[in-house]
């Protein structure tokens, strides 16, 4: 097989949490504190972006990073438990995933369109659908515990899978288990 260039280079579009534009980062790069090429803010800040009626599709459609959404409401107890520590959750899970908040007292469209019966409500959203859904309040080692459970970030420790172009090199097909241990 010939590879194209573009394949052992692999990218993944990032929307810019301040300006809403996409940009492609080089996947091996997405840890290395990339900026928008439009606005030149950080893409990835370490804390959960706010997203709103208008900007959510934005994110849902165009990024290529799952997306785990705290949906809350300002007056909501367990809500105001849970911030802090979805807040640390994403300074430790970026750029695996993006963690956002949507308040759904200010973007009702949202919380009906997503039949949000109960608050707060963590989703994650891979590939513009929802996958997983967890109502209730969760600290640290259950956000924690609860986003890698479905497969979006690394286990802490754990080794990375190689480098694609590494991956690429090999025959193909690949036997079974030694795909699997990739």
């Amino acid at each position: 097989h010939l590879l194209c260039p573009e394949m052992s280079n692999p990218a993944q579009i990032v929307v810019c949490p301040s300006c809403q534009s996409p940009n492609r980062i080089p996947s091996a790069r997405l840890g290395d504190n990339p900026r928008c090429g439009k606005c030149k803010q950080q893409l990835f800040t370490g804390r959960p972006i706010v997203l709103t009626d208008q900007t959510f599709d934005r994110h849902l459609t165009r990024s290529e990073v799952p997306l785990v959404v705290d949906f809350w409401a300002p007056w909501c107890g367990p809500c105001k438990m849970m911030a802090p520590f979805f807040e640390q959750a994403a300074s430790e899970l970026e750029p695996h995933a993006q963690l956002v908040k949507v308040n759904t007292d200010e973007n009702p469209m949202l919380a009906q369109r997503y039949q949000i019966n109960s608050i707060p409500t963590t989703a994650v959203f891979k590939g513009g659908r929802e996958v997983a859904r967890q109502p209730g309040a969760m600290n640290l080692p259950q956000v924690l515990q609860w986003i890698r459970s479905k497969g979006l970030t690394p286990a802490p420790g754990a080794k990375l899978p190689p480098a694609l172009p590494l991956m690429l090199s090999l025959p193909l097909p690949l036997p079974l288990p030694l795909a699997l241990a990739l």
